[in-house]
């Protein structure tokens, strides 16, 4: 079998030597370059199977290079080589394509484990998967954007409404990439209690607090070299993000009552149904956590906005309840033309109660029973704008009653209301407050 063949680009005789050496004990091949330019002229004459660049070159730097592979190379992953704490510039590296990102020192330990990853790559892009369906331009644009993010190894965040399916595309992340054979842990994060949170997180060890009767791991370390899928991540408490931050950019976690900290290889994905920028503004999640965990983000849009896809879900989903009821011109209408406010989740809740309810083996409109009348979708989506317009005016009344009380005073409304001074300025600025 052929050995792989790395480039290795630091203008440092020493690390080059370092790098090689510990390659070569994973029989990798390796060539190097001590500058941009000699590294290009390389990629262009051989064909490499990863790329392990530093920052800082002579001649131009790393992003430089992570750049202008996209475009002459990119079938090579490339990881960078950052300054210690340069939390920065390793976002920035990933945004323009890096695979992944290892600090100064060199711990040799998160090396090979880059290392193997990226040789899983190209078997992972080759092997098949499931896809997602749909022939809209949304859902074309979303799959080709899930192969690009599969082979990095950057933090993803999934946007979109509920029941849109923002778990089904951390799967295909993870199923079209590397780690795909490691473990893919999901975890719901408002509905871990917060007293148990680092704990769940982290894990224990036993005598640590009451009831640790024996030493447990955590969702961390149950997701080793693969992927931990953090659904509703606006969920977490403040004093958790500050935890998950330092994990995120150490790659090292404490379990509760260990003395020591120890090295976890996770993919981090995550979602929420929620704006995570308004709430960053409103000081309600933490900024750094933010653009650390959004250095990319894909957004699933809903099925209301996708077209004729709704018809192709609804047999795919009719096939997989195994009916033999097919829809008629009225359901098929119907279901085209309805806001489907609970997206492809209230679309499967719809044809299994469809299915059970049709007698002659043919759904029709009447079947379906959707949350009102088949209309237009400007005529099912009102009610939703006058609910939020109703919790706005709620908003409105308690800032406007809690100035008023104390003449005024923000510092003390915000006090009043359970909110900080920022937050109350941005809901008095977004309500339109004078």
């Amino acid at each position: 079998m052929k050995q792989p063949l790395a480039l290795v680009i630091d203008d440092e005789p020493d690390i080059r030597e370092l790098l090689r050496l510990t390659l070569g004990r994973m029989k990798i091949r390796t060539e190097s370059a001590a500058n941009v330019q000699s590294a290009k002229a390389l990629l262009r004459k051989h064909r490499f199977d990863f790329c392990l660049t530093d920052m800082r070159l002579p001649d131009g730097d790393g992003l430089e290079l992570v750049e202008w592979m996209q475009s002459n190379a990119s079938g090579v992953p490339v990881a960078v080589i950052t300054a210690h704490g340069n939390v920065e510039t390793a976002v920035q590296a990933l945004k323009l394509g890096a695979f992944d990102f290892i600090s100064k020192p060199l711990d040799l330990g998160n090396l090979r484990s880059i290392v193997e990853n990226a040789l899983r790559v190209k078997a992972a892009r080759q092997a098949g998967r499931s896809e997602l369906l749909g022939e809209s331009a949304q859902m074309q644009e979303l799959r080709t954007m899930i192969d690009k993010v599969s082979r990095s190894q950057a933090p993803v965040h999934i946007s979109g409404e509920s029941g849109t399916g923002k778990e089904l595309v951390a799967r295909l992340i993870h199923e079209s990439g590397p780690r795909a054979k490691a473990p893919f842990v999901a975890v719901n994060c408002g509905a871990i209690p917060a007293e148990l949170m680092e704990s769940e997180f982290f894990g224990h060890r036993k005598g640590s607090f009451t009831g640790a009767i024996n030493d447990k791991a955590g969702l961390l370390q149950c997701s080793e070299h693969g992927t931990l899928f953090l659904d509703e991540i606006a969920d977490l408490p403040l004093a958790m993000q500050v935890k998950l931050l330092r994990v995120i950019q150490e790659k090292k976690v404490r379990p509760v009552g260990a003395s020591s900290e120890e090295s976890v290889d996770v993919r981090i994905l995550s979602a929420t149904h929620k704006n995570l920028a308004e709430m960053v503004a409103a000081d309600e999640f933490r900024e750094d956590l933010y653009y650390r965990i959004n250095v990319i983000e894909l957004h699933v849009p809903a099925l209301r906005d996708r077209g004729d896809d709704v018809l192709l879900l609804a047999e795919f989903i009719l096939q997989r309840l195994d009916a033999t009821a097919s829809l008629d011109e009225s359901a098929r209408a119907a279901l085209k033309d309805y806001a489907f406010p609970g997206n492809v989740r209230e679309l499967e809740n719809m044809l299994e109660r469809a299915v059970t309810l049709c007698s002659s083996g043919t759904i029709s409109a009447a079947d379906l029973q959707t949350r009102q009348a088949a209309n237009t979708n400007t005529a099912k989506t009102l009610p939703a704008g006058k609910l939020g317009e109703q919790v706005e005016d709620v908003q409105r009344q308690a800032i406007v009653e809690a100035l008023e009380k104390t003449r005024y005073n923000k510092t003390a409304a915000a006090k009043l209301l359970g909110l900080t001074f920022r937050q109350l300025r941005y809901r008095i600025k977004k309500l339109g407050i004078d």
